[in-house]
């Protein structure tokens, strides 16, 4: 998979992190160290880590990936990553 988006509230800048969803590929989840949840409420599954965006970001650019956009949605912050 080519995308992935990363996520979190702006008032945990600092971690956690949301990396992925139940289709995730497990091998990039796992290199990131994201653990898996489910969220009272939700239907779906999601990965996350402890580490601030930035860690996260820095990681998946070893990886080959590149920010294609950030922004801000309501009280969240999110970017779209993309590895050619």
């Amino acid at each position: 998979m080519p995308y992935i988006l990363i996520s979190t509230q702006i008032r945990l800048e600092v971690g956690p992190t949301m990396v992925g969803d139940e289709h995730s590929d497990p091998n990039l989840m796992s290199f990131l160290g994201a653990m898996k949840r489910n969220m009272l409420g939700n239907h779906f599954w999601e990965y996350y880590v402890n580490d601030a965006p930035r860690v996260v970001l820095n990681k998946l650019e070893s990886c080959g990936y590149r920010v294609v956009s950030m922004t801000g949605v309501g009280q969240t912050l999110v970017w779209c990553l993309h590895k050619e």
